[in-house]
């Protein structure tokens, strides 16, 4: 149990943790939504700032980021917990347990561990993901900036929902985020997330003023946020408030956890959600969960060369020069591309 960060003293040993957009109250001995910051006697701790259960070496491609150092190798890790409660979480045995049974596991290791670990294994970059890395601030935090002294990027794949604190902390120590639009209406939110929509999207565009690389990523789901209208919004949001440069990744359902009895998401769905971000003028749009499918490719979005190709969660093949497209010299929008 370690002392956590961005919480405020309040009255008869209370707290407002202000680590995310729930800025949870909580009484002594009070857990937050998380599952894993609790009031000790009037302070708040993280229990997971040492308590890794999760971590591999992946290809940057599976965060999913397609143009932030394709080809390279991630340290990814993870600790237990979430902020939200999706019913249709894919990794619920490592965001969900915590809150059902206050149950913490992992692996003790420290941030000058972890920087070890991604300098043994040659890793380009660090990945905080597989749960919810908002909800292991300090961890992130003390790792991204040890991981930044020794040359090596960080990476955050996350639901956005973090506080203006926690993004300011981070802000000049991560270099790259995926960031879950998960649906452009707030019931959905509220109702299948126990979270909001509203401080996601403007914390999409305060993470372009911090100047991290950012890539967006919509599951999605049969009957839920698969019509045409919404498709719509979301491409238009990302077109209009964060940029044509922007990619947007189109994820595709399969049946998990409270929501097993889905059926997977029609591939046509998926495509008709490709033509609508590239109508709406995106530059790179990608289908996620079809393996196979020709537009896990990048493209040049001026002579739609092929300039990026892959092969499941891979690079197989790369035609840029100078960050630029190698047939026609159009600059390709990304981080260390070559």
């Amino acid at each position: 149990m370690y002392a956590a960060k961005l919480w405020k003293e309040l009255e008869d040993k209370s707290v407002q943790c202000r680590l995310c957009n729930h800025f949870c109250l909580l009484a002594p001995e009070e857990y937050g939504n998380c599952g894993v910051r609790i009031n000790r006697d009037g302070c708040l701790y993280t229990l997971v700032y040492d308590k890794l259960a999760a971590i591999n070496i992946d290809p940057i491609e599976k965060k999913p980021l397609f143009h932030f150092q394709p080809g390279s190798f991630s340290l990814s890790i993870g600790t237990v917990g979430c902020n939200f409660s999706c019913q249709f979480c894919q990794n619920d045995t490592l965001s969900q347990g915590p809150k059902l049974n206050h149950k913490i596991i992992g692996k003790e290791l420290s941030p000058d561990y972890i920087v070890q670990l991604a300098q043994h294994y040659d890793a380009s970059n660090i990945s905080y993901t597989y749960s919810e890395p908002t909800i292991f601030f300090e961890l992130v935090l003390d790792s991204a900036k040890l991981a930044k002294s020794k040359g090596i990027k960080n990476v955050m794949v996350s639901n956005g929902f973090m506080s203006r604190y926690c993004l300011e902390e981070l802000g000049p120590y991560i270099d790259a985020i995926n960031v879950d639009l998960k649906a452009f209406k707030e019931d959905f939110y509220q109702n299948y997330c126990g979270a909001n929509l509203k401080p996601i999207l403007n914390n999409l565009k305060y993470i372009l003023e911090l100047g991290w690389w950012l890539e967006v990523t919509t599951l999605v789901i049969p009957g839920l946020n698969d019509d045409e209208q919404e498709l719509r919004q979301v491409a238009s949001f990302i077109y209009s408030e964060l940029g044509a440069d922007v990619p947007w990744h189109i994820s595709r359902f399969h049946p998990a956890y409270k929501m097993d009895n889905y059926k997977p998401t029609p591939v046509a769905t998926l495509e008709q959600a490709y033509e609508i971000g590239k109508q709406l003028g995106l530059k790179y749009v990608y289908l996620g969960n079809v393996s196979g499918h020709t537009s896990e490719n990048t493209l040049c979005p001026q002579c739609n060369y092929l300039v990026i190709e892959r092969s499941g969660m891979s690079m197989s093949k790369k035609a840029i020069k100078n960050n630029r497209c190698f047939h026609c010299g159009e600059v390709i929008s990304g981080v260390d591309l070559d």
